[in-house]
């Protein structure tokens, strides 16, 4: 169905004219997503890692759990906590994630390395890209819009093209608000 020939039920011209602005900001964000995403695919090569992989939060892992299975046809993908590694499978366990390979960085300095640990020694979600050439691993991409100053109302977002909740709530009246995810409900 082409665009402009989409209508809802009951809608009105003054409904279909804000859809359609709308429609016209969704194709530039998308393109814009592309875009920046191109942007990353040509940074060149940073430094090698000093320590492990990175460590995300329980409500990204729970989506991603799911996903691993097609992103694994592309990449490899691992989810790091500082917690030691017995705690991490017992999460992991009690959230009944099947496909994630889980590490652990206790011990070592790779979590303040990689932005995933504030001075105050707070662990935060944080999306790290590394790529292995002539059998050398390196840095290529670490989510820096964590470190960037918000816009008011905001949260950092630097997670959100791992985590679908986000895209979900932002489609709703009410969007994301100032709510959450927990680990229990």
């Amino acid at each position: 169905m082409d665009s402009a020939e989409t209508r809802f039920p009951g809608e009105s011209e003054e409904y279909r004219k804000a859809r359609a602005d709308l429609l016209d900001a969704e194709v530039a964000l998308r393109r814009q997503t592309e875009a920046v995403a191109e942007q990353r695919r040509q940074l060149p090569l940073g430094g090698t890692p000093l320590r492990v992989a990175c460590p995300m939060c329980t409500s990204v892992m729970d989506a991603m759990d799911g996903e691993v299975p097609h992103v694994l046809q592309r990449m490899d993908f691992a989810a790091v906590t500082k917690a030691p590694i017995e705690r991490f499978e017992a999460h992991a366990h009690t959230r009944g994630w099947r496909n994630l390979r889980m590490l652990s960085s206790a011990g070592t300095t790779y979590n303040r390395d990689y932005g995933a640990e504030s001075s105050e020694h707070d662990q935060r979600p944080m999306g790290t890209v590394f790529v292995r050439r002539d059998g050398t691993v390196r840095h290529f991409w670490s989510s820096e819009l964590f470190t960037a100053p918000l816009d008011p109302g905001q949260d950092p977002r630097h997670v959100d093209f791992l985590w679908p909740l986000w895209a979900v709530l932002d489609s709703t009246p009410a969007g994301r608000g100032d709510w959450g995810p927990s680990l229990a409900y």
